[in-house]
């Protein structure tokens, strides 16, 4: 048992490790709250057309010497608005919509990575990912981002379930349908930003979707759906980053597995629908 501690023990000497921990919990968080609203509409296409709709706003950064960060944010919110503004135009379903415009975001990426002079590890980290370079800005950053989220979806909760489930009962008593709708995308925009910097463009939209959907098998109610999120995606983020270090294996793909393997043992003990 003393072997044992001491191993854990171990990694905790590092600073980039403990702060690689506070960033997965924080994500967890954030990505519970809002996770738990993207499962429950059937969102979660949006999240991984998000992860990659970023990138013309990373790579811009990067180009012009800038916060990567502040650069997918930008590209993140630009493209909740432009789902929005080209549904309500076209009339076409959510699901065209967001491939249409996601397209175009990644081949703007695309586009403009080809005019990049040189391919750095600032910009590999956005693309592939890596927990271990999480600095104290990013931690703060992630915090304000956590509260902020958090806040405004609890301040809109009751609004927000009538938007999502009788959309005509919400039109009728004169809700803005339209501007909660683009809220929920720039919200969700913003959790991707910030988890792409951790597991990277491909792999961000596990954090998003596995922990709220594994809790869902269980919950019977949204606020324990987001705690029991919550709990998933830091336990299993905390246990695949351990198991990384231990392995020698890159530490976002390694999570990832880790939260797909935890969802895939909760299978077999979903709750029965009454």
């Amino acid at each position: 048992m003393t072997e044992l501690l001491a191993s854990l023990a171990e990694p905790l000497h590092y600073a980039f490790f403990v702060r690689a921990l506070a960033g997965i919990a924080l994500v967890s968080v954030l990505c519970a709250i809002v996770g738990s609203w993207v499962v429950l509409r059937g969102l979660a296409y949006i999240g991984d057309a998000m992860s990659h709709a970023v990138l013309p706003g990373i790579v811009g950064a990067f180009l012009l010497k800038g916060n990567l960060l502040l650069g997918a944010m930008l590209a993140a919110v630009l493209t909740a608005l432009g789902i929005g503004a080209v549904g309500r135009r076209s009339g076409l379903k959510q699901d065209s919509t967001v491939s249409i415009v996601f397209v175009g975001m990644f081949a703007l990426g695309l586009v403009m990575l080809s005019k990049a002079p040189t391919y750095t590890s600032d910009l590999a980290n956005f693309l592939i990912g890596n927990p271990l370079a999480v600095t104290p800005a990013d931690l703060w950053s992630t915090l304000i981002v956590t509260v902020l989220v958090g806040g405004v979806l609890a301040f809109i909760q009751k609004e927000l379930l009538l938007v999502s489930f009788d959309p005509t009962e919400a039109r009728s008593v004169g809700l803005p349908v339209t501007r909660l709708n683009n809220l929920l995308l720039i919200l969700v925009g913003l959790v991707v930003v910030l988890t792409v910097q951790l597991v990277g463009t491909t792999l961000s939209v596990s954090l998003l979707i596995t922990a709220a959907a594994g809790a869902r098998l269980r919950s019977r109610s949204l606020r324990g759906m987001m705690l029991g999120a919550a709990l998933i995606g830091t336990g299993c983020g905390l246990l695949g980053l351990y198991l990384s270090y231990f392995l020698d294996t890159a530490a976002g793909p390694t999570i990832v597995l880790v939260n797909t393997l935890g969802f895939l043992l909760m299978l077999p003990f979903r709750r029965k629908e009454g």
